[in-house]
Order: structure tokens, then C-alpha cells, then sequence
């Protein structure tokens, strides 16, 4: 986890403008001298301002008779280090050993944006998942098996994470809200790689352009108490008293980030913990004679050393009547099809809501206009590596790198999704599902892309 101070954008500052004004005239006829007068404006100064994020800690575990921790009081993160007031420092760590079946923790996250209102986005990583050898108890249940260092541990599926808003309650308590992802640790670090956008106001389900940012504070601290912003970030981790003997000997890594950046003169869309991102704006069906409703579809890709997450967000104004942004994606389905080989024409699709199920399924494509699934096969649940999760109004799939390096890493992938009926459509590139310049009988109109 770490925090980021940003600049101001077009930072300028000019310094010590002296500025004279000279007025003459000539009055009264053979007089030789002329009325003056000077008015000075000296020492004018246009400072920059500053955004400064500084992100309080409060963090506690529960292992019952074995080990109790919490983070001291007063922890805060500034430029990466614990208490700021080093030169030089580590990130704040926090390592839990000899995990057992229900043990948790807990942990609050607030912020401090000193002298600018900021947007703020959650990022982060699985950055470790080993298996770490098998003892005897733990071979007779896992078959998968694996040497020490190899990244095939069962833990990152059977912790669970919950990653909410929260405010205190003025007594020291938190008052929880409205839920910003959770699931399986795995789960909840692919929606973070390809980042989370946080609202000032705890309401996720409002478009991410101009939503709410965290208000800016005159200094973090007040007499040595934190000076936050309203909303805070809380999370749950959990070990389910389900689970067994195949996670022993298992170990997991991960990583938060914080990022903020400037509210005023921006609308809070860029996305800092993706590489790349596409977007495209909303389309009418074909032969509808309608407005073209405001709306904008974005797929943000984030590459892993072993997968690649896409995030796809759909951005429509408050009040919309189009529902491709409803946080239960009711009526929308959408694909993204890849065509791993490079070779025109795509191989297999992971979609949602394609049999009106409201899941992600995942099919071959056959050779035709939209992609049309391979009907040999049919829809299927996600083959083993691919995971797809739902968080807020987006949507966040996972695909191994392995299965897209069939072509010395260049790839093709697409996007479309659609409401039905007379309901607007959006493609990536651009354009809707019957429009001729995207009639996907091949991948020519998918984007092309290489492996980072």
C-alpha cells in the first residue's frame, strides 16, 4: 500500500510581477511641463498549490489464543513511509503467520488530501499465491501439487475479503455502508488491479466521471488527531472454519495502493492502476430513429506477470434511462471475444448475461457476424484461470497470459455490449453490433495489442 503526492497539473508559478502604469497629457496651451502620475503594483505572486495524501491506519487480527496485533495508534502513510516523518522508510507491512481456519482481521483506511478536493482510486495486487511443498495431511486432499515458490496455493481462493465504505460513529465505532467489492482474496485483488474509483459520498453506484471527490483538508493533523475526509475505506479478511488441510503450508502476498489526483479541472476517468484503456461512445441500433444517448463504455487493461485483468466500466449521467451502468447489469449482456493467434479471427469469448442468467460464461466462436459462439460447444462455466467478478457498475475478468502468447505476445481482443431491442449498443473500437464498419466476421476491427 501506498500513497502518492501529486502535483498540480500546468503547475506555473510566476513570481514578483511588477506591473506600472504610465498616464500623460498635455493641458493648457505654451506650458512646457506635463501632468503625471504613477500608480505601482509591485510584488505580485501566483503560487501552486499542493495535494498532499496522507492515508490513516488502523488495522487489528484475531487468532484466539495464539496472537492478537493491531497497528499502533496514530499510524499514518505519507510518501510511502509509516509516520512520514522519516527521509527515508518502508511501506507498511503487515505479515500474519501460522494461519489457521477462522482466524480475521480488520482494518480502517482514512485519508487526509491536504488543500485540494481529490479523487481517489483503490489499487492493488496478489502479488504471491504459493503452494510451498505439501506436508502429508495437505497431499492426501490438494492433487495439484507444486514446489516451494511455485504459484499454485489454494489460500488466495479460500480467504475471503470484504472492502467497504465506512464513517465513524463519533464513539471510536465505524458505521459500515455500501459495499466497494468483496469475495475471494483472488477475487477482490483482480478488481483491484484494474482499480476501483472511490467516492466521496459512499454512493458507488453513481457514474464514475464527475462523481463526488473526498474533500481537501487545510492540514492532516489537529493537535496530533487526524483531520479526515468523511468517508473512509474498511476492510474484512477472513479464513472460513470451512476450510481444510489444503491450504496448509500455503502463502499469500498482496498489496493496497491509494492514488489521488486533483478534482477541480478534471472529471476523475483516468484510471492510474490500468496500462492501457479504450473507450467508446454509446451508438443507436441500426434503423432507430432516435437521439444517441450520452453514455461511454471504457475497458481498461492491467498486465500481470501472469494474467491480464480488463476492467469494463459503463460511464452514462445520472438518471439515465439506459440501463447498461445498472450496478446489477439487469438487462445488459456484453462480450469480450480474443483472438489469441493473431490470425483474423477470434478463438473464445468470456461474456455476461448471454442466456440471461446474469453470470459469466464462457464459449469458442465460430466464424460469423458478432461473434457467434461455437454451437458445438455451447455456453460453459470459466475453464480453470480465468476468473470474472462484478464489482459496482463493473465488471472485471482475469485471462492467463499463457493463452495469449500464441503469437509472440500480439493478440486481438474486442468489446461490445448491448441492452436489446431499441436500446443503445457500444463497441470497442467504436460503433454498435450491426453497424457495417463493425460486422465482427473477423477480429480486422478488434484492437490490437501486445503483451507488456
Amino acid at each position: 500500500m501506498n500513497d502518492d503526492t501529486i502535483g498540480l497539473s500546468r503547475r506555473k508559478m510566476l513570481v514578483g510581477l511588477g506591473a506600472v502604469g504610465v498616464a500623460s497629457a498635455g493641458a493648457g496651451l505654451g506650458t512646457t511641463a506635463y501632468f503625471n502620475d504613477t500608480e505601482s503594483f509591485d510584488d505580485n505572486t501566483l503560487t501552486a498549490g499542493e495535494l498532499d495524501l496522507f492515508v490513516h491506519v488502523d488495522y487489528s487480527e484475531d487468532q484466539g489464543s495464539y496472537a492478537q496485533w493491531s497497528t499502533p495508534d496514530g499510524t499514518f502513510i505519507d510518501g510511502n513511509v509509516v509516520g512520514g516523518d522519516q527521509e527515508e522508510g518502508e511501506p507498511l507491512s503487515i505479515e500474519v503467520s501460522d494461519l489457521k481456519p477462522g482466524d480475521s482481521g480488520e482494518g480502517e483506511f482514512c485519508f487526509s488530501i491536504v488543500n485540494n478536493p481529490a479523487y481517489l482510486w483503490m489499487c492493488g495486487a496478489l502479488t504471491e499465491n504459493n503452494e510451498n511443498g505439501q506436508n502429508e495431511p495437505e497431499a492426501a486432499v490438494d492433487t495439484t501439487g507444486g514446489d516451494p515458490g511455485e504459484g499454485m496455493g489454494e489460500l488466495a481462493d479460500a480467504m475471503q475479503v470484504s472492502v467497504s465504505y465506512c464513517t465513524d460513529d463519533g464513539e471510536g465505532e465505524n458505521i459500515v455502508g455500501e459495499e466497494i467489492v468483496s469475495g475471494s482474496l483472488a477475487d477482490v485483488m483482480v478488481a483491484l488491479r484494474a482499480g476501483v474509483p472511490l467516492y466521496g459520498d459512499g454512493m458507488p453506484d453513481a457514474p464514475i466521471e464527475n462523481r463526488v471527490p473526498f474533500e481537501g483538508v487545510d492540514a492532516p493533523f489537529d493537535d496530533d488527531e487526524p483531520v479526515i475526509a468523511e468517508q473512509c475505506v474498511c476492510f474484512e479478511w477472513w479464513l472460513p472454519t470451512s476450510v481444510e488441510n489444503e491450504v496448509q503450508t500455503d502463502s499469500v502476498a498482496f498489496d493496497f495502493e491509494f492514488y489521488a489526483e486533483q478534482a477541480r479541472h478534471n472529471d476523475g476517468t483516468t484510471n492510474p492502476c490500468v496500462d492501457e484503456e479504450y473507450a467508446a461512445d454509446y451508438v443507436n441500433p441500426d434503423g432507430i430513429d432516435q437521439p444517441i444517448p450520452d453514455g461511454v463504455a471504457r475497458v481498461g487493461v492491467s498486465y500481470g506477470d501472469d494474467d491480464v485483468v480488463y476492467a469494463v466500466t459503463f460511464d452514462e449521467p445520472a438518471g439515465s434511462q439506459y440501463s447498461l451502468a445498472d450496478p446489477s447489469f439487469a438487462s445488459t449482456n456484453f462480450s469480450l471475444p480474443f483472438d489469441a493467434d493473431n490470425d483474423g479471427t477470434y478463438d473464445f469469448q468470456v461474456a455476461w448475461n448471454a442466456q440471461g442468467n446474469d453470470e459469466f460464461l464462457y464459449s469458442g466462436v465460430e466464424t460469423g457476424p458478432n461473434w457467434e459462439k461455437d454451437t458445438s460447444t455451447g455456453w460453459s462455466a470459466l475453464p480453470a484461470g480465468i476468473t470474472a467478478v462484478k464489482s459496482g457498475s463493473q465488471a472485471l475478468i482475469s485471462v492467463p497470459r499463457s493463452t495469449l502468447e500464441a503469437n509472440d505476445d500480439n493478440y486481438v481482443f474486442g468489446f461490445n455490449a448491448g441492452a436489446g431491442g431499441e436500446q443503445p449498443s457500444v463497441s470497442v473500437p467504436t460503433g454498435g453490433p450491426y453497424s457495417p464498419v463493425n460486422n465482427f466476421t473477423s477480429s480486422q476491427n478488434g484492437q490490437s495489442t501486445t503483451l507488456q
